[in-house]
Protein backbone atom coordinates (compact mmCIF):
# COMPACT_ATOMS: atom_id res chain seq x y z
CA UNK A 1 0.00 0.00 0.00
CA UNK A 2 1.30 3.42 -0.92
CA UNK A 3 1.04 5.74 2.10
CA UNK A 4 2.53 9.23 1.96
CA UNK A 5 3.10 11.60 4.90
CA UNK A 6 1.83 15.13 4.23
CA UNK A 7 1.35 18.40 6.08
CA UNK A 8 -2.18 19.81 5.80
CA UNK A 9 -3.18 23.40 6.63
CA UNK A 10 -6.01 24.26 9.01
CA UNK A 11 -9.30 24.45 7.12
CA UNK A 12 -12.74 25.76 7.94
CA UNK A 13 -15.75 23.78 6.77
CA UNK A 14 -19.52 23.89 6.62
CA UNK A 15 -21.01 20.53 7.61
CA UNK A 16 -24.10 18.42 8.12
CA UNK A 17 -24.01 15.62 10.70
CA UNK A 18 -25.81 12.33 10.31
CA UNK A 19 -26.23 9.62 12.95
CA UNK A 20 -26.76 6.05 11.78
CA UNK A 21 -25.01 3.17 10.08
CA UNK A 22 -22.17 4.11 7.76
CA UNK A 23 -23.43 1.36 5.45
CA UNK A 24 -26.85 2.91 4.79
CA UNK A 25 -27.60 5.62 2.20
CA UNK A 26 -25.95 8.88 3.18
CA UNK A 27 -28.63 11.46 2.36
CA UNK A 28 -26.80 14.24 4.23
CA UNK A 29 -24.24 14.30 1.41
CA UNK A 30 -26.93 15.23 -1.13
CA UNK A 31 -28.18 18.04 1.14
CA UNK A 32 -24.64 19.37 1.58
CA UNK A 33 -23.82 19.16 -2.15
CA UNK A 34 -27.02 21.01 -3.01
CA UNK A 35 -26.20 23.75 -0.45
CA UNK A 36 -22.58 23.95 -1.63
CA UNK A 37 -23.62 24.30 -5.28
CA UNK A 38 -26.01 27.12 -4.37
CA UNK A 39 -23.04 28.97 -2.85
CA UNK A 40 -20.43 28.12 -5.53
CA UNK A 41 -18.48 25.88 -3.16
CA UNK A 42 -17.30 23.06 -5.40
CA UNK A 43 -14.04 21.49 -6.63
CA UNK A 44 -11.37 22.26 -7.48
CA UNK A 45 -11.44 25.43 -5.32
CA UNK A 46 -13.23 23.68 -2.46
CA UNK A 47 -13.07 20.12 -1.18
CA UNK A 48 -15.74 17.74 0.06
CA UNK A 49 -14.55 15.96 3.20
CA UNK A 50 -16.19 13.14 5.14
CA UNK A 51 -15.46 12.65 8.82
CA UNK A 52 -16.40 9.32 10.36
CA UNK A 53 -16.53 10.18 14.06
CA UNK A 54 -17.04 6.67 15.45
CA UNK A 55 -15.48 3.25 14.96
CA UNK A 56 -18.26 0.90 13.77
CA UNK A 57 -16.40 -2.02 15.38
CA UNK A 58 -16.87 -0.35 18.79
CA UNK A 59 -20.00 1.84 18.50
CA UNK A 60 -23.42 0.40 17.60
CA UNK A 61 -24.09 1.20 13.96
CA UNK A 62 -27.24 3.21 14.68
CA UNK A 63 -25.14 5.53 16.91
CA UNK A 64 -22.27 6.14 14.45
CA UNK A 65 -21.84 9.82 13.58
CA UNK A 66 -20.64 11.15 10.24
CA UNK A 67 -20.03 14.73 9.12
CA UNK A 68 -20.35 15.65 5.44
CA UNK A 69 -18.20 18.77 5.00
CA UNK A 70 -17.21 21.30 2.37
CA UNK A 71 -14.34 23.75 2.75
CA UNK A 72 -15.27 27.43 2.80
CA UNK A 73 -13.22 30.53 1.97
CA UNK A 74 -11.82 32.72 4.77
CA UNK A 75 -14.23 35.57 3.95
CA UNK A 76 -17.37 33.36 3.91
CA UNK A 77 -20.18 35.05 5.87
CA UNK A 78 -21.27 32.25 8.20
CA UNK A 79 -23.84 34.42 9.98
CA UNK A 80 -25.99 34.43 6.83
CA UNK A 81 -26.32 30.62 7.03
CA UNK A 82 -28.02 29.78 10.32
CA UNK A 83 -29.19 26.46 8.85
CA UNK A 84 -25.59 25.23 8.51
CA UNK A 85 -22.97 24.20 11.07
CA UNK A 86 -19.33 25.28 10.85
CA UNK A 87 -16.05 24.14 12.40
CA UNK A 88 -12.29 24.28 11.92
CA UNK A 89 -10.30 21.20 10.99
CA UNK A 90 -6.84 21.17 12.51
CA UNK A 91 -3.85 21.19 10.24
CA UNK A 92 -0.71 19.20 10.87
CA UNK A 93 0.96 15.97 9.88
CA UNK A 94 -1.20 13.29 8.23
CA UNK A 95 -0.65 9.89 6.62
CA UNK A 96 -2.40 9.83 3.24
CA UNK A 97 -3.85 6.56 1.98
CA UNK A 98 -5.45 6.79 -1.50
CA UNK A 99 -8.54 4.55 -1.54
CA UNK A 100 -10.50 3.45 -4.62
CA UNK A 101 -13.03 0.67 -4.09
CA UNK A 102 -16.66 0.12 -3.16
CA UNK A 103 -17.85 2.36 -0.29
CA UNK A 104 -18.44 -0.52 2.13
CA UNK A 105 -14.73 -1.41 1.93
CA UNK A 106 -13.54 1.96 3.27
CA UNK A 107 -13.49 0.37 6.73
CA UNK A 108 -10.75 -1.97 5.43
CA UNK A 109 -8.61 1.08 4.62
CA UNK A 110 -9.00 2.26 8.21
CA UNK A 111 -8.10 -1.20 9.51
CA UNK A 112 -4.98 -1.26 7.33
CA UNK A 113 -3.87 2.17 8.52
CA UNK A 114 -4.44 1.53 12.23
CA UNK A 115 -3.59 -2.17 12.46
CA UNK A 116 -0.70 -2.47 9.97
CA UNK A 117 0.75 0.80 8.70
CA UNK A 118 0.86 2.80 11.95
CA UNK A 119 2.41 0.00 14.09
CA UNK A 120 5.14 -0.48 11.45
CA UNK A 121 5.77 3.26 10.96
CA UNK A 122 7.68 5.80 13.01
CA UNK A 123 4.40 7.54 13.93
CA UNK A 124 1.53 7.25 16.37
CA UNK A 125 -2.07 8.20 15.68
CA UNK A 126 -2.94 11.70 16.88
CA UNK A 127 -6.31 11.11 18.54
CA UNK A 128 -6.81 14.85 19.11
CA UNK A 129 -7.57 15.41 15.41
CA UNK A 130 -10.10 13.93 12.99
CA UNK A 131 -9.46 11.36 10.27
CA UNK A 132 -10.38 13.12 7.02
CA UNK A 133 -11.89 11.48 3.95
CA UNK A 134 -11.36 13.82 0.98
CA UNK A 135 -13.92 12.81 -1.65
CA UNK A 136 -12.45 12.65 -5.16
CA UNK A 137 -15.55 11.38 -6.98
CA UNK A 138 -19.21 10.58 -6.67
CA UNK A 139 -19.61 6.78 -6.49
CA UNK A 140 -23.07 7.12 -8.08
CA UNK A 141 -21.34 8.47 -11.20
CA UNK A 142 -18.44 5.97 -11.19
CA UNK A 143 -18.85 3.23 -13.85
CA UNK A 144 -18.11 0.56 -11.22
CA UNK A 145 -19.84 2.32 -8.30
CA UNK A 146 -16.51 2.80 -6.59
CA UNK A 147 -15.56 5.52 -4.14
CA UNK A 148 -12.35 7.48 -4.62
CA UNK A 149 -11.17 8.95 -1.32
CA UNK A 150 -7.90 10.34 -0.02
CA UNK A 151 -7.94 9.08 3.56
CA UNK A 152 -5.87 11.35 5.81
CA UNK A 153 -5.03 9.88 9.23
CA UNK A 154 -3.59 12.41 11.72
CA UNK A 155 -0.20 11.34 13.02
CA UNK A 156 2.53 12.47 15.40
CA UNK A 157 6.12 11.38 15.87
CA UNK A 158 6.74 8.56 18.34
Amino acid sequence: MNVVVKELPEQEVAFIRRTGSYFEPQDHWQKLIHWANEHALFPPQHAFIGISLDNPDVVESNHCRHDACVTIPKDFDKEEHIDMQFKKLDGGLYALYPFYDTPEKLNLAYKYMFEQWLPESEYDADDNRYNLEFSRNNPLEDPEGKLKVDLFVPIKSV
